[in-house]
């Protein structure tokens, strides 16, 4: 296990008014996994990291902890030979420190639930380079597994990939992060924890340049009566440990918008 909250995280009594409303109820969270193929549903799960995303006074965005496991690969997990050599793990060696998966998934959502509990969100948001890779197995691990409170989004995701050749005109992971000023160790690459943390940089450095239009696009829409903070979900923040399985906000997170009209300044119960 690895668990390091950084010297520039947000401190402890931020206000969660911030993280709710900078996405709209959604907390971040980077999440990347190494396995023994591309087919979630049949190939091992081998390595998986989170960082947790934090917010400061200004609304800017850093990394937060970081926690990352390796793997066992479940009974009948397929390990493809080429994956291998990608990533270069040998699951078996005597000293690699590995747990199940059901184990490694429910100690990465105990971690998210609290931090969706402390900035006040309604569920967590999977960040992730070529995200819906990541998704897909932590969905089919979770399936597996039989995993419970998955704070995760089952479908929605942040890419980084996407915003990468929007922002930067790359999305290749080490291209983008060279571009947008970051340091990219080749030789630490493929290595989930790694992985994670150069995404969850990647991703705040973007979000931060993008901070102007943020705000006039949030300031249109308090002008239109839009709620742009959006109530947390009482069932999720109650209790030890507690964010449940909640529905997910209506078609993906998006709540009906209304039409700009006379009472359009009113905030949108």
């Amino acid at each position: 296990m690895n668990a390091q909250p950084p010297a520039n995280a947000a401190p402890a009594s931020q206000p969660p008014s911030l993280m709710l409303r900078r996405f709209r109820g959604f907390l971040p969270v980077v999440i990347d996994v190494e396995t023994g193929g591309f087919e979630p549903a049949t190939d091992a799960l081998l390595q998986i990291a989170a960082v947790l995303i934090d917010i400061d006074a200004n609304g800017r965005l850093c990394p937060g902890e970081r926690h990352s496991y390796h793997v066992r690969p479940f009974e009948g997990g397929r390990l493809d030979p080429a994956s291998m050599l990608v990533n270069k793990i040998d699951p078996w060696h005597p000293l690699r420190p590995a747990i199940d998966e059901a184990d490694a998934l429910q100690r990465i959502f105990r971690e998210v639930r609290s931090h969706v509990r402390r900035h006040g969100c309604r569920r967590a948001v999977l960040v992730g380079h070529n995200a819906a890779f990541d998704l897909a197995f932590i969905n089919a691990t979770v399936k597996r597994a039989a995993v419970k409170r998955n704070p995760f989004h089952p479908f929605s995701c942040f890419d980084t990939a996407t915003l990468g050749g929007a922002a930067l005109g790359q999305t290749v992971l080490a291209k983008a992060s060279v571009v947008a000023g970051l340091e990219w160790d080749k030789s630490r690459a493929h290595s989930a924890s790694y992985d994670a943390e150069r995404t969850a940089e990647l991703f705040c450095v973007i979000c931060n340049e993008l901070s102007a239009c943020y705000a006039r696009a949030d300031e249109r829409a308090r002008s239109l009566g839009w709620q742009t903070t959006p109530q947390p979900l009482e069932a999720d923040l109650e209790g030890e440990d507690d964010v449940r399985d909640a529905p997910a906000l209506q078609d993906g997170g998006d709540e009906p918008m209304p039409t700009p009209g006379p009472g359009a300044d009113a905030a949108i119960p």
